[in-house]
């Protein structure tokens, strides 16, 4: 179902007039308990997204999901296409993303998919934005798409990653024992303990994570 003023009308968010939002309106849709879905936007009607993501009728034909650990908030899921943000993310992964309501608050170097008249972009973004009439840079995870920049004008919606569902099953790791068995040989050939190196390295990825 849609929320709205009839029982089967539009929610309309209003963004508030503050600095650096977007000025479109962003709608969505509930289902019978006044939820609010995530909507898969899959590749076969992206096309058309940027010209009609506020309007039900577009909305209504998407298919409405609640996803575990996504329950509370405005998400969206878009389907990936092509290869520029690989090895990260592969051609028809679906990342599911909320929305980015302050571009001025945005985490720079997270994946966004942005929104403009023309198309969808699945892209790391570098800074926040702060500028409506400057211009922001797109960085893509492949080495072999360069970044490029994009005029702040634009730019229409911002959704931030926050997930992604894929059916690739990441490869074996390659690193084998005989590998390990050798990595540890070089270490103390350096006149290091192993131990304390590998012991050093854990603790220094937990404190990454």
């Amino acid at each position: 179902m849609l929320r709205g003023e009839a029982a089967d009308a539009v929610a309309r968010l209003v963004m508030p007039q503050r600095a650096m939002t977007s000025t479109e309106v962003l709608t969505v849709t509930v289902d019978s308990t006044g939820e609010e879905n995530t909507l898969l936007v899959p590749l076969t009607v992206q096309a058309g997204y940027p010209g009609h993501f506020n309007e039900a009728v577009y909305l209504s034909d998407m298919k409405p999901y609640h996803l575990p650990g996504f329950e509370r908030g405005t998400y969206r899921a878009f389907e990936v296409e092509g290869v520029s943000m690989s090895p990260t993310f592969g051609h028809r992964d679906i990342v599911v993303c909320s929305y980015v309501d302050r571009w001025d608050l945005l985490k720079p170097w997270e994946c966004y998919v942005v929104v403009t008249a023309e198309n969808l972009l699945l892209k790391r973004i570098g800074a926040v934005i702060t500028d409506r009439r400057g211009s922001f840079e797109l960085h893509s995870d492949n080495s072999g798409y360069d970044s490029y920049r994009l005029p702040v004008a634009d730019l229409m919606q911002l959704w931030q990653v926050r997930g992604y569902i894929s059916t690739s099953i990441p490869a074996r790791p390659s690193t084998s024992p005989h590998t390990m068995e050798r990595l540890q040989e070089v270490i103390e050939l350096l006149g290091h303990d192993y131990h304390e190196v590998r012991k050093f390295l854990e603790e220094s990825a937990r404190e990454r994570a």
